[in-house]
């Protein structure tokens, strides 16, 4: 099965349901279509914004890579994945992936793949900008990679 892949990293806000149409649309072989959008949460309160950074043309080709490899596991129709960079503030949408395949389980474990390996190999950096910064302050702190991410990523892989 031939798998169409869209890798793109944007500043601007994407529209789930447009992707989501552009992988099944005239489509008849698609019998499942998993989404999964993350959003910017304002932990607790605490949290203004996050503004991520990559480097252009490398988080590409490794988001690339890591579709490559996902299409190569399950039988895929089509994989979508999009994920926003600059400042984003609580509630607003940061990553997409959507992945699409004749089978439910394909779908899913190719989406939930993609995701696992989105919070550990993509090279994106995240920096907190807290509630009641002053004077537009914007330093903030740099986030860790979390262990929980790395085991999560770990289930992928091959023995």
């Amino acid at each position: 099965m031939s798998c169409t892949i869209r890798i793109r990293i944007q500043p601007q806000p994407f529209d789930a349901e447009e992707e989501s149409k552009q992988l099944t649309e005239g489509r008849s072989d698609v019998g499942a279509l998993v989404t999964f959008t993350g959003y910017c949460r304002d932990e607790g309160g605490t949290l203004a914004a996050l503004t991520l950074e990559h480097y252009p043309g490398m988080a590409e080709a490794e988001i690339g890579r890591i579709a490559e490899e996902a299409a190569a596991r399950w039988p895929l129709s089509g994989l979508t994945a999009i994920h926003r960079h600059g400042r984003i503030v609580p509630g607003d949408p940061i990553v997409l992936v959507a992945a699409a395949s004749s089978h439910r389980q394909a779908a899913f474990e190719a989406a939930s793949f993609m995701m696992d390996y989105l919070k550990t190999r993509a090279p994106f950096w995240k920096k907190e900008e807290r509630a009641g910064d002053r004077g537009g302050d914007r330093d903030g702190d740099w986030v860790r990679a979390k262990a929980t991410d790395d085991a999560a990523a770990g289930r992928w892989q091959k023995p």
